[in-house]
């Protein structure tokens, strides 16, 4: 309910709380920041986590605008580019290839309020925020269905039927669904669901971005042209492109990732895990 500045000034004041707090994700972001950016000297790099943290105080707010605020509000803070790439798909389904940016519900709340889409989620070991959540992403005027992980041939189906649909390819899944391809030249293991989604839903992979400005000024959020000759029904070669992808987007504004996911848990045999134990 609070105007949109004091939201963000206050975002900035509970980021850097759990920043000075430490823990267990402060080390996480540290141990992530090292691997994927060694050249950059220690205090950038402690300055980048600062900032990210901050990112991560903002988007205890940012999810309760994208979820709870009228469209017309939440409309005003967005620059949406890039819509003439979905009139061009002409009823051809798409993933909607995003990456977990701490916008992450503003850029999907954003989308889903001028153009249908569907969402591809993880449920959340709490069943009463799952609820919320799934009743949060659901709120605006084109949201459409929401799909479990779990759910593939109801993927593939929304896919052939021409549906488009949000989909993050940038964790770490495990080995079974993987290949070890390279993440800012660190092994990582990498899905191969996106050439197998885009491959048997008949489906276009449109890359989707969504960045928080300076000063207050809001959001821009951009569907990118498709990817080009994609899949190529090489695993590790479509692997490494989504890749790239994913390491331009973060370049964008690498202080808004989700560097505190413990993206290289999974090794190849006989590397240990980079990550202390949970306590």
């Amino acid at each position: 309910m609070l105007p949109y500045p004091v939201m963000m000034w206050l975002g900035q004041q509970l980021g850097t709380l759990m920043y000075s707090l430490g823990g267990y994700r402060y080390q996480v972001g540290e141990i992530n920041l090292k691997l994927c950016f060694p050249e950059v000297d220690e205090l950038a790099r402690q300055q980048l986590l600062r900032d990210n943290f901050t990112s991560y105080g903002i988007a205890f707010f940012e999810v309760g605008m994208a979820w709870w605020w009228p469209t017309e509000r939440l409309n005003k803070l967005i620059q949406l580019e890039g819509m003439e790439n979905i009139d061009a798909l002409q009823g051809r389904g798409a993933l909607l290839m995003a990456i977990h940016y701490t916008t992450l519900e503003v850029g999907a709340s954003a989308l889903s309020s001028r153009h249908s889409i569907d969402g591809m989620y993880r449920t959340h070991k709490n069943a009463v925020y799952d609820y919320v959540q799934s009743k949060g992403r659901r709120a605006r005027e084109f949201a459409g269905a929401v799909y479990p992980r779990e759910d593939i041939r109801g993927m593939f189906k929304a896919l052939r039927n021409g549906r488009i649909i949000w989909y993050a390819p940038d964790q770490d899944y495990g080995r079974k669904q993987s290949v070890f391809a390279h993440f800012f030249g660190v092994t990582a293991a990498s899905v191969t669901a996106t050439a197998k989604f885009a491959k048997i839903g008949n489906a276009a992979v449109l890359p989707f971005s969504h960045v928080r400005l300076p000063n207050n000024e809001g959001y821009r959020v951009t569907i990118h042209p498709p990817l080009e000759n994609f899949p190529t029904g090489d695993d590790m070669a479509d692997a490494e492109t989504v890749n790239r992808k994913i390491e331009a987007f973060i370049l964008e504004q690498p202080d808004q990732y989700l560097w505190v996911h413990r993206r290289f848990k999974t090794r190849p045999e006989g590397e240990s895990r980079p990550y202390p134990k949970k306590k």
